[in-house]
């Protein structure tokens, strides 16, 4: 069995190396870095519709809506790209809305207006019809319905609200929100979140952050609804937007898909997955930014030796001293074992390889570009130095998504169900 990249796969990774290289330099990056504090660290509009013309967000659509019509395996390639260029802004979120715009088509009428049907793809299958469907897009509102198209072409700013009270990236740049909810999906205009959010302080400079209240996912033609204080986490169940007003939202875990096995008493053991069109999103999204972290992990991996060869230390370069040499090596084994894995899960799309792929990425990122920092010495901790960026952006992202805490409570759940269905 061949696992190697196709020379299409391979040609699309050159391309977008290329393509951020001439648009998104070191000299971009320290642009939009060093100017933080004057301009808020804003989105790049003019960069955000050369990569939407580029076809960075419209990867996964289809050819018959104007996309490039490829899938997870190559947005993961060129999101890599994006990650060891730190390309700031909510990519994986824009991405994810374009793909849910182009790949369904707006009912007409009735109830089912402003509801996203599916055509056969697994985009549109998120959004399920009838009694059982979760998704909603827009929620029939023309307005937002249009910010959602430009998300295609780069004409759309989109950002991520999370209902568990997820700090929200880059969201007074954001034209529209993904809100998910337990199971349901919506897209917002910004400035219905940004009204209640509060700014807080993020360690990176490219990457300024909010924290909002829980949102929950309203039925369609109600308002968006808020589910507790800033900084409160809890899971609130959807059904309770109809309780009597006044009453206490509930505090419930995501619906979940139990996959059976049989333990020693004889007893039915489950292992859990979560389930619907909120969770299949959250895992793409988690993918997306795991292969932003390999990029990054890649990155430092090639900063590290670079430094290694130039800089010198009683007459000779400190790449031939063995110290060194042990600490970029371990570096080029954590990223190549994360790379195998991320671009594993592109191709299964199983939830517990793409848990996987996120905890090995995220370590991977943090800890290469620590040892990148001991590789250049006290140059690394200069403002001057990229390193410090890397880490930081791999900081973010690791609690973005699927945190290292989730991602091994998915795997040990996959682990139970296959052990609970041998015995």
């Amino acid at each position: 069995m061949d696992f190697q990249l196709t020379d299409d796969q391979r040609a699309l990774k050159a391309g977008m190396r290329e393509l951020l290289e001439r648009r998104f330099p070191r000299s971009r990056l320290r642009a939009a870095v060093d100017g933080e504090a004057e301009r808020g660290a804003e989105v790049d509009r003019e960069l955000w519709r050369e990569l939407g013309a580029a076809g960075l967000f419209a990867l996964r659509v289809p050819e018959s809506a104007g996309g490039v019509g490829l899938g997870l395996p190559e947005a993961v390639l060129a999101f890599e790209e994006a990650g060891r260029a730190l390309l700031p802004g909510p990519l994986a979120a824009t991405e994810l809305t374009a793909h849910l715009s182009a790949a369904g088509r707006l009912a007409d009428g009735g109830s089912a207006a402003g509801r996203w049907m599916a055509e056969g793809s697994a985009a549109g299958a998120l959004v399920a019809d009838g009694a059982a469907a979760a998704g909603w897009l827009a929620d029939g509102d023309a307005a937002a319905g249009s910010l959602v198209a430009g998300a295609v072409r780069g004409e759309t700013v989109v950002t991520a609200l999370d209902q568990g009270g997820a700090l929200v990236e880059h969201l007074a740049s954001a034209d529209a929100v993904l809100a998910l909810g337990a199971t349901a999906v919506e897209v917002i205009p910004a400035g219905a979140v940004a009204r209640s959010a509060e700014s807080i302080r993020s360690v990176d400079p490219a990457t300024p952050l909010h924290r909002t209240a829980p949102y929950r996912t309203a039925p369609h033609g109600a308002a968006p609804q808020r589910g507790a204080p800033h900084g409160a986490a809890p899971q609130w169940e959807a059904s309770q937007r109809g309780a009597p007003h006044g009453t206490a939202p509930t505090r419930v875990a995501p619906q979940r898909t139990a996959v059976a096995g049989t333990g020693a008493s004889g007893e039915t053991t489950t292992g859990v997955a979560a389930s619907g069109p909120a969770a299949r999103l959250r895992r793409e999204a988690a993918l997306l930014t795991a292969a932003q972290q390999l990029g990054s992990a890649s990155r430092t991996v090639e900063l590290a030796v670079e430094h290694a060869k130039r800089r010198t230390q009683f007459g000779r370069p400190i790449g031939a001293f063995q110290a060194v040499q042990h600490l970029c090596a371990g570096m080029l084994v954590r990223a190549e074992s994360a790379r195998s894995v991320v671009y594993a899960a592109a191709v299964t799309e199983e939830p517990g390889d793409i848990a996987a792929a996120k905890l090995l990425a995220d370590e991977a990122a943090v800890r290469n570009a620590r040892d990148c920092l001991q590789v250049h010495g006290g140059m690394g901790f200069t403002w001057e130095s990229d390193v410090h960026l890397h880490l930081k952006r791999a900081w973010v992202r690791a609690g973005q998504w699927q945190c290292a805490a989730e991602a091994e409570e998915e795997l040990a759940a996959g682990l139970l169900s296959t052990v609970g269905a041998c015995l």
